[in-house]
């Protein structure tokens, strides 16, 4: 398995309906072939700065769902929000560290 970690920066003022649109875009991606997790989390210190994780199969079943009506419609729901182009990376389980996180 692997992690999806997308950094998002939401233009000023518009952060609200990129979280509204972001909580119905996740159907989306718990439909997906492959998608395990999706999270979405907010910084505490950058206002507008979003981190957007979810847990595929792998880096494949991750560009499968880009090629589907599914990722045009998350794209629609949020994308006019994005102040720049989303920086996507995926991560590697290492084995360090402990799980789950914790809703708080």
């Amino acid at each position: 398995m692997i992690q999806e970690i997308a950094r998002l920066v939401v233009k000023p003022g518009d952060e609200a309906a990129f979280e509204a649109g972001a909580a119905q875009a996740a159907a989306l991606f718990k439909g997906a072939a492959g998608c395990h997790a999706m999270r979405l989390h907010r910084s505490h210190e950058v206002p507008g700065r979003y981190w957007l994780v979810i847990a595929w199969d792998s880096v494949e079943a991750h560009l499968a769902f880009r090629e589907t009506g599914d990722f045009g419609e998350w794209r629609r729901l949020v994308g006019n929000y994005f102040a720049e182009p989303p920086q996507v990376e995926h991560g590697i389980p290492t084995g360090a560290g402990f799980d789950p996180v914790r809703e708080t």
